[in-house]
């Protein structure tokens, strides 16, 4: 495997805890604004995986 597809994967998993952060936290409207922006983040943080190469 590469270090590319290594990264890949820890992002695909930090984004499926982040939706396990948001249901665990339905009802309480401060855990769901941290759950929401861990995962927009994590959406930031795979973008340069889907950017083409300069």
């Amino acid at each position: 495997m590469s270090n590319n597809q290594i990264n890949f994967i820890g992002w695909i998993l930090f984004i499926l805890s982040a939706l396990g952060f948001i249901i665990a936290s339905i009802g309480n409207f401060w855990g769901m604004v941290g759950s929401i922006f861990f995962l927009v983040a994590c959406f930031v943080f795979l973008i340069p995986f889907f950017r083409p190469e300069k």
